[in-house]
């Protein structure tokens, strides 16, 4: 069971989750915010943190994110001509190129992309209310097991693991395991997932399902997800769909940056920068630490982060050296027009730039970012505006 020490810290987001839902249904984001005990803005309480705001604001006009589909002819994300058609290792659906373009851009396996894709497939042909979008289907895959790849393993072309997949250890910053007891797979199901729903990717084979098998897992985890009569372009609906697989705050905040990256990446249709997807995941990987003021991360010491330490750090991953501070930052970065849109990697500032800036965070896309946002709390994901804040607007340290 998890400390209570631990959960708390995140316990107080989910008490007011809202859905921002990129066009057409897409993709559902839900934003994890403080309840309104913490008066929505807190204030913080050094010159280096803020906390998330009460509301999230919905974009609109956006292209959707491509979804796969069995139409012949369709046309890729990338570009006009007609899409190479590439079958999936079970013979079943066939998708557009732009399925592998994707993949390769994030460094999702081929192979566990095209079970992804499947699962889209069968999921919008049996439950097509539910809305299940292939970034959510992903961000559960890359959150539980990276693909597959969890101790040097691999998705082989009949989609099983090269090395059979056990419970995977996953510790909150307190250090308490907060692993489901029996999960297994390279989409980590619980038993109790895997007793209620588990499913047979090829059904023509006659075989029964199995959990290590890749398409088997991500089409059982969908019919988790859309259990109910559930819609996932509602952020409620979404929210209550992952955590049916895996109820911590921790692995709900990981799965939802993670399917917001690979969600802006798809809804962009061409390769993103190599460096900012490598500071994006930095951060994505250190959700769940602690804000220390003046901390830079263990790899240097320390428990945890402050919001620029948080941006410097995963900056520095990628080869890119950032200024310490928060406002320094700010001086330093080339800023965006006020009236532009942030894009992934961007940094968002708060504050008075004539006086000081006293946050930062990191833009993931659908109007949400990464930050370190004050003492109690934890590395998270949130609404980057809302109404009163101190927005001061946002760098690119990428060109």
């Amino acid at each position: 069971m998890t400390d209570a020490r631990g959960h708390g810290r995140f316990a107080a987001l989910l008490a007011a989750a809202t859905a921002v839902v990129m066009a057409a249904g897409v993709i559902t984001v839900v934003r994890l915010a403080p309840s309104e005990s913490d008066g929505g803005v807190s204030a913080a309480a050094t010159s280096d943190g803020v906390a998330a705001g009460p509301r999230a604001a919905a974009p609109g006009g956006s292209p959707s994110t491509p979804q796969p589909n069995q139409d012949d002819g369709a046309e890729t994300g990338s570009g006009s001509q007609p899409a190479e058609r590439v079958p999936d290792q079970g013979g079943g659906p066939r998708f557009e190129k732009w399925v592998d373009d994707v993949a390769g851009w994030l460094d999702i396996p081929r192979n566990a992309m095209h079970s992804y894709a499947t699962a889209t497939v069968r999921m919008a042909e049996e439950q097509p209310a539910c809305n299940l979008s292939w970034v959510t289907l992903a961000g559960i895959g890359r959150t539980a097991s990276d693909h597959g790849r969890a101790s040097g393993g691999e998705i082989t072309p009949d989609g099983t693991p090269s090395t059979p997949i056990d419970t995977i250890e996953l510790r909150n910053f307190d250090g308490d395991v907060i692993s489901q007891a029996g999960a297994a797979g390279p989409m980590q199901l619980s038993p109790a997932v895997w007793e209620k729903w588990a499913a047979v990717s090829d059904t023509a084979s006659g075989r029964a399902p199995n959990i290590q098998d890749l398409d088997d897992a991500a089409l059982t985890a969908g019919r988790a997800l859309c259990d109910g009569g559930r819609d996932l372009d509602r952020g409620e609906d979404w929210l209550a769909g992952v955590s049916a697989l895996h109820d911590e705050p921790l692995f709900l905040h990981r799965v939802l940056a993670t399917a917001n990256v690979y969600g802006t990446v798809g809804m962009e249709g061409k390769p993103p920068n190599k460096k900012v997807i490598k500071a994006v995941t930095f951060a994505i990987e250190k959700i769940g630490l602690p804000y220390v003021w003046g901390g830079n991360g263990e790899e240097q010491g320390d428990a945890g982060f402050d919001c620029s330490g948080l941006t410097t750090a995963a900056y520095g991953s990628a080869g890119i050296t950032l200024q310490r501070t928060a406002h320094w930052q700010y001086s330093s970065v080339p800023l965006i027009g006020p009236d532009e849109q942030p894009r992934l990697g961007d940094l968002v500032f708060y504050g008075d730039p004539n006086t000081k800036i006293h946050h930062v965070g990191m833009y993931i896309g659908n109007q949400q970012m990464i930050d370190a946002p004050t003492f109690g709390q934890a590395v998270q994901v949130h609404n980057y505006r809302s109404p009163g804040d101190s927005y001061a607007g946002a760098g690119r340290p990428v060109a």
